[in-house]
C-alpha cells in the first residue's frame, strides 16, 4: 500500500462505505471498493496497534503484578 496517513484512510474508507450503500455499483465495482475497504481496514488496525505500543508499555512490579504506564518520549 502507499504511503498513506491514518486519517486518510479513515476518509476513504467511509468514502467507500458509502458508495456501497448507495447500492449503484455493479458487482466486479463493488468487490473492488470490498477489496480496498479491507486493505484500508487491515493498515488502521496495524497504525493503531503500532500507536498504542509507542504511547504504552507493560512494566512489573515488586509484587509480581503489571501495571501500564505512559512511555516518555
Amino acid at each position: 500500500m502507499e504511503k498513506i496517513k491514518f486519517e486518510e484512510a479513515m476518509s476513504r474508507l467511509e468514502e467507500i462505505l458509502d458508495k456501497l450503500e448507495a447500492g449503484e455499483l455493479d458487482l466486479d465495482d463493488s468487490l473492488l471498493l470490498f477489496e480496498e475497504g479491507i486493505n484500508l481496514t487491515l493498515f488502521c488496525q496495524q497504525q493503531l496497534q503500532v500507536t498504542e505500543q509507542r504511547m504504552q508499555k507493560l512494566i512489573r512490579k515488586l509484587d509480581g503484578s503489571f501495571e501500564l504506564v505512559e512511555v516518555e518520549e
